[in-house]
């Protein structure tokens, strides 16, 4: 009974700094991250057995989706003061919710991929504008906030790629309809219960002009400094991600290891960012302290997880280790950038929200054609190898993204528009 007691007063000790609404959207948003993985993981098994097409008619699908989401994070970024928060999120969410639905009828594979694409596109559009809506809505909690709601989302696409396979088993229309449902679900959430905070909208930011929402697409993208580096580095990571994918799962498979090694490195992952949490809390508040130093601190981790791909391959404790390690470098920067971006750009972070994660998506973009190619030629290790120098390009990137920042806010100081 006491140990019951401690646990309840440890869980409300670390909800407690959080308003009740924000708790409410980490709710909705983890149920809406569950129902996406029951539809996006069975993309390629749906194309493949269900409408009977190629491998190659599945990567199609895959690479349109992509294409969609990339164009997708930049129209969202650049509708979110012209079409306010809300109703670019609820808008979107509900025509997706409806062509969600729409898959239980549909046959023609072309005309699936078409729905895919635009589930792609309108799924990215909501990316932007959420992450705007938190660090706008609560600012004073934004760091810690993005950190909850990507803890809370990759538990919610972990329970759901668990429960997608059952469902998919029983009926693939029941995976779009469970997904249909609760994305309806957010959709409604936000409309019905979260309030837009009038004056969120207007704080000022530290780095760009007070005007900068009404600024051209053009104009905004001038200012390089504050995003340009920090988009570069961030692709470059997710270029090397998709090795585990295109280099490791092949590599596995050619050692006569069961697919069931290579999930588990992914449960490896997912357990990581749950349990790992007080390391990276650790790492923030003591070796890392501000959101550049944590960005840097990222891509060396993920250079000496996959240095450990590279080094000891042949062993599959030591590829275990190497996940570890680049989840750590996942969980300092998933949550930063979103942070980084809402604190130091002020009303022109969506746009800037968009801008970096359409770049960032261009490494998932070509990493699997170029890393798969690669693997065809010569294997895990040039794979492994590219990764790594991808890596420590990433490093490099975010320490000029670091320089240019130092550069802009001592800028601001000499003109006397920060204290």
């Amino acid at each position: 009974m006491m140990m019951l007691k401690r646990s309840s007063s440890g869980i409300r000790t670390v909800f407690l700094p959080y308003p009740r609404e924000a708790l409410l959207f980490v709710a909705a948003s983890f149920v809406n991250a569950l129902g996406s993985a029951f539809m996006w993981p069975l993309t390629t098994l749906y194309v493949y057995q269900v409408l009977g097409r190629s491998a190659a008619d599945a990567g199609f699908v895959l690479m349109l989706q992509s294409l969609a989401g990339i164009a997708g994070q930049f129209t969202g970024g650049a509708l979110f003061h012209r079409l306010g928060a809300k109703r670019l999120i609820v808008g979107s969410l509900l025509c997706s919710s409806l062509l969600q639905c729409s898959l239980l009828f549909l046959t023609h594979w072309l005309v699936y991929a078409g729905v895919m694409a635009a589930l792609g596109f309108l799924n990215a559009v909501t990316m932007p504008a959420i992450q705007a809506f938190i660090g706008f809505r609560w600012p004073n909690e934004r760091r810690s906030l993005f950190n909850v709601v990507y803890v809370g989302n990759n538990v919610g696409m972990a329970v759901g790629t668990s429960l997608a396979g059952i469902l998919a088993a029983l009926s693939f229309p029941l995976t779009f309809l469970v997904d249909s449902i609760t994305t309806l679900a957010f959709a409604l959430f936000f409309l019905l219960f979260m309030r837009i905070s009038a004056d969120a909208d207007s704080q000022v930011s530290l780095l760009s002009l007070r005007e900068s929402a009404g600024q051209q697409p053009w104009m905004l993208l001038r200012q390089y400094r504050l995003y340009l580096f920090l988009a570069l580095g961030s692709a470059a990571l997710f270029f090397a991600t998709t090795s585990w994918s295109t280099g490791v799962a092949p590599y596995l498979a050619d050692q006569g290891m069961s697919m069931a090694a290579y999930s588990f490195l992914w449960t490896v992952n997912g357990i990581v960012i749950f349990a790992g949490q007080p390391v990276t809390s650790f790492i923030k508040r003591i070796l890392a302290k501000t959101p550049t130093a944590q960005l840097i601190a990222s891509a060396a981790c993920y250079t000496i997880g996959f240095a450990f791909m590279l080094l000891f391959h042949r062993t599959y404790d030591m590829l275990v280790l190497g996940m570890v390690i680049t989840t750590f470098g996942e969980m300092l920067k998933a949550p930063t950038v979103p942070a980084f971006i809402t604190e130091y750009t002020g009303s022109a972070a969506p746009f800037y929200l968009g801008v970096v994660g359409s770049i960032g998506s261009l490494g998932r973009l070509f990493g699997p054609l170029l890393l798969g190619s690669m693997y065809d030629v010569g294997g895990i290790v040039p794979v492994a190898a590219l990764a790594s120098a991808t890596c420590a390009a990433a490093v490099v990137l975010f320490a000029v993204h670091a320089f240019l920042h130092r550069r802009v806010i001592l800028r601001q100081k000499e003109a006397g528009l920060l204290s």
